[in-house]
């Protein structure tokens, strides 16, 4: 659905947003997406364009429920930041004032460990070890173990010091601190009741429930080997995202009208529909960049791979930020530098460009890898923007 009488957006430059979808779709480079675009709380752009699965020629529909991989850490930091402005937790709090166990029982390896504090989780410069594994894979699922796992490694940067992104444990961190500071029996419980609940985001959960079975969008990695992730890293997701599971920085499932709900609650400066989630003062500070001019090392790797000039990281406090500039990125290069939103490996996408009063939101089938999705998002993101009057 576009909607031709939306005042924010020309209708023809939104049907060749679509156009470039399908075409994509077409020639293979992916398999098919979910897209909902609003501005001022409107929709202007409901669309479900290609397959969810290719190979059996499901076609995509608004009820596709898509795992979100890194795009779950939205609600991991958004957490911290609500435990932060209700008096929870401080800014200033160390992963051992909550994590005791974090500090290890070798002194000699505790110095760096106990100056580790939620802002480094937060901007991924925490000088933690970059695997996304901290154990085999079946075992990921459960937090309480992994949390284990993390306190017996070491720190091998220095904290408050270089960006290095995070696949697992900054967010496993967070989402254990949050859990103990508010006092609840698990994590999925306590984003049930904070987000999912008040935001009516019915088809959102942690983990793959069994009852969206016919619902979910396979996994299917549509790239080579060769990349920091192989198509097996991404694919073996759907046999460990599975009910029960508690990964609080790929763990959750959702669909794009879900991610459309929580990023209007964003743009509306942490209210959606009468319910409070953030401060307007909280999303404010937390889509500020905190990381000057620093690239994020992960990125600069893929950029000096592609021959692409290395970007800045522009990181707020848990949510990427899109700068200015012309390089590489997810929300491409017309959206406005306050835009910032968050993305998930090789398929998920969410921005708010406050200065616009635009959201973005799109969840796809057929994964690539991580060059070619900045590549494609950042299309679709100038796209978009293009489109608005």
């Amino acid at each position: 659905m576009i909607d031709e009488t939306h005042q924010g957006f020309d209708s023809a430059a939104l049907k060749r947003l679509q156009a470039s979808i399908e075409k994509d779709v077409k020639d293979g480079l992916y398999d098919g997406a979910n897209l909902v675009i609003s501005r001022g709380g409107k929709v202007a752009m409901d669309v479900s364009l290609g397959f969810a699965h290719r190979e059996s020629q499901r076609k995509s529909t608004p009820e596709d429920v898509y795992w979100l991989f890194s795009l779950t850490k939205a609600f991991t930091h958004t957490l911290v930041l609500q435990a932060i402005e209700r008096g929870q937790m401080s800014f200033m709090d160390r992963v051992v004032d909550w994590i005791p166990e974090f500090i290890g029982k070798d002194r000699f390896r505790q110095a760096k460990k106990e100056q580790i504090n939620i802002v480094h989780l937060l901007s991924h410069r925490a000088g933690l070890v970059t695997t996304p594994t901290p154990l085999p894979y079946e075992e990921l699922g459960n937090l309480s173990n992994v949390i284990k796992a993390i306190c017996e490694l070491d720190v091998v940067g220095t904290p408050g010091g270089e960006v290095e992104y995070s696949p697992t444990l900054n967010h496993a961190l967070m989402g254990e601190m949050v859990r103990r500071a508010t006092g609840a029996k698990s994590f999925t419980e306590l984003v049930n009741r904070e987000i999912f609940g008040p935001l009516g985001m019915t088809s959102t959960r942690m983990g793959a429930p069994n009852e969206f079975k016919d619902r979910m969008v396979p996994i299917v990695a549509n790239f080579k080997p060769g990349g920091w992730f192989t198509a097996r890293d991404l694919e073996v997701m759907q046999e460990i995202v599975i009910e029960g599971a508690e990964m609080p920085w790929v763990g959750a499932v959702s669909t794009a009208r879900d991610i459309s709900r929580f990023s209007e609650m964003l743009r509306n400066k942490g209210t959606f529909e009468g319910h409070r989630i953030l401060s307007p003062a909280m999303v404010d500070l937390a889509t500020t960049l905190q990381t000057g001019i620093s690239p994020n090392n992960l990125y600069a790797r893929i950029s000096i791979m592609n021959n692409w000039q290395i970007p800045p990281a522009n990181l707020g406090l848990g949510y990427a930020l899109s700068g200015t500039g012309t390089h590489p990125t997810f929300f491409g290069s017309l959206t406005s530098p306050r835009t910032f939103g968050n993305y998930g490996a090789g398929s998920t996408l969410f921005w708010v460009d406050p200065e616009r009063d635009i959201t973005f939101s799109c969840l796809t089938s057929g994964l690539l890898e991580e060059a070619n999705n900045v590549k494609r998002f950042a299309k679709l993101s100038d796209m978009a923007i293009a489109a608005a009057n």
